[in-house]
């Protein structure tokens, strides 16, 4: 069995480098939204901005006024994050457009979420359509509902989708929705793992209902990988649920899908690093991060 990644410290919740003071201070500010509020998923993508490659965050959240967002925008230095909040007494039309300042400059953010459709996940599904504009060229643009945005740009950047983190609580099942490729298939992410009602607990994980990935004697193999295909991609599944079997009540197992490396598109992991708690290795693709959270 491979090492587990380094990245992954004992308790095996640490994903961040405790020597990024931003990093670390996110990574700490993320579990403690999860907390409190059970509901949290953070996206970084990868795009270009007056011709450098910048890191963009998207936070969903949920609360019982509703569902709300976060935009944060690396700067120059990849030191700093410009951050906006889009927040539930903004939604009572729950479309709209705001501005974001970073490194001087202006960028436009537009949402709709009118007919938003959402699953179990604060992340909307399909229905919406979320922007950002700089001088009429769009540097980001997620949702399915595409058409409007467009006509409001002359250009559209290429971006990337680099990291999906996620929690989830549960008793014994976790789901969630994945999608490991850009504009790809969402399958139905499902983890079963029942620590108390049995002496020899087991891992699952099904796609789309189908058993991928079984682990069995899991007080053995409480930490390991393995390699799994989905859309015809080999994705390698790293598990920690050391918390579940030996730890505190509160602490969370950690799962991490992480697809093989991609052409041209992760080649700036290292310089990120400082500004995001990255718990993929340097040269993958797409990483999904779940921490898995009981509730007892």
């Amino acid at each position: 069995m491979k090492d587990f990644p380094s990245c992954f410290a004992e308790n095996g919740v640490q994903v961040a480098d405790a020597s990024c003071t931003s990093a670390a201070a996110l990574a700490t500010t993320t579990v403690s939204k999860a907390k409190a509020s059970q509901n949290l998923v953070t996206c970084v993508y990868q795009t270009k901005l007056l011709g450098k490659s910048r890191l963009i965050i998207i936070t969903w959240s949920k609360n019982l006024v509703g569902h709300c967002f976060s935009v944060e925008i690396e700067d120059l230095s990849h030191k700093t994050l410009s951050r906006l909040d889009v927040k539930p007494s903004i939604f009572s039309k729950r479309k709209g457009s705001k501005s974001i300042e970073v490194d001087f400059i202006k960028i436009d953010v537009f949402w709709d979420l009118t007919n938003a459709r959402f699953g179990s996940s604060p992340e909307p599904i399909e229905g919406f359509y979320l922007g950002l504009v700089f001088k009429g060229e769009m540097v980001l643009l997620i949702g399915d509902l595409r058409k409007e945005m467009l006509k409001k740009t002359k250009h559209l950047t290429t971006s990337f989708r680099l990291l999906k983190r996620e929690h989830l609580f549960g008793r014994n099942v976790y789901a969630t929705k994945a999608q490991f490729k850009d504009n790809g298939q969402i399958h139905d992410l499902r983890i079963e793992c029942d620590t108390l009602g049995t002496d020899e607990p087991r891992l699952v994980v099904r796609m789309d209902s189908k058993v991928v990935m079984q682990v069995k004697h899991l007080v053995w193999k409480f930490r390991g990988n393995c390699t799994i295909s989905v859309d015809g991609l080999p994705v390698e599944v790293y598990w920690d649920v050391h918390n579940w079997l030996f730890g505190s009540t509160t602490g969370s197992a950690v799962f991490m899908f992480q697809t093989s490396s991609g052409v041209g598109k992760s080649g700036s992991f290292a310089a990120d690093r400082s500004i995001v708690p990255w718990p993929c290795s340097q040269g993958s693709s797409f990483c999904l991060t779940l921490y898995a959270w009981k509730n007892e």
